[in-house]
């Protein structure tokens, strides 16, 4: 492999975006529009699945595919603004476009909404792919030819292992490193600040083969 070859995949949620501020206000004004109590301060510490799961721990299952579709409707008025980026991923991106390499995120996200979140933070994807979860990931890895991919949960990690990729792990979501490691991952990091020296590394060691 050479570096202009490179691919690195990121999750969205949890990895390069902090979006439990904004993400809660989203469930409480669904909440409220509902009338349906949600306990959006435990919703936002499970983050990485599909929202239909979160969902149907609040709603009917009858009423899960409209609720779903309305808390999209309502999430970029609600959760754009208050959600922040993580630390180091502007760095991150930028680190992989140092070594030539293209960035991409693939998340379970509404794609349109990860892109409305990727837009207002100013970080630069050479493509979003959303709607994709855990094993799903590999789908859009797979046809993007990704290397590497970076993710906070442990469906993330065996997204990148089914895709063929390496999984590299930051402990800044709701799996601690430990669960992270016992899932696969290759390498298991604090955080995104500590990425560019890994990939670095990385990149380095493979143009050595």
């Amino acid at each position: 492999m050479t570096s202009r070859a490179l691919t690195v995949g990121f999750d969205l949620d949890m990895t390069l975006i902090d979006s439990r501020p904004g993400i809660r206000e989203a469930y409480r004004a669904l909440s409220a529009e509902t009338g349906t109590y949600i306990d959006a301060d435990l919703a936002v510490t499970r983050l990485g699945p599909p929202l239909e799961e979160e969902l149907r721990h609040w709603f009917p299952a009858e009423q899960i595919e409209a609720m779903g579709d309305r808390y999209r409707e309502i999430y970029p008025t609600h959760a754009i603004a208050p959600t922040l980026a993580m630390p180091g991923a502007r760095e991150a991106v930028a680190a992989v476009r140092a070594h030539g390499g293209r960035a991409i995120v693939v998340t379970a996200k509404h794609e349109p909404n990860a892109k409305l979140h990727l837009a207002h933070l100013g970080i630069e994807a050479d493509a979003v792919i959303g709607w994709l979860w855990a094993e799903a990931k590999a789908e859009a890895l797979r046809e993007h030819d990704a290397a590497v991919y970076v993710g906070d949960h442990t469906g993330d990690v065996r997204g990148a292992r089914t895709a063929g990729a390496l999984s590299v792990a930051v402990a800044t979501g709701p799996c601690d490193a430990a669960e992270l490691r016992s899932a696969g991952a290759d390498a298991v990091l604090t955080d995104l600040e500590a990425f560019p020296a890994w990939l670095d590394a990385y990149v380095a060691g493979s143009a050595a083969k």
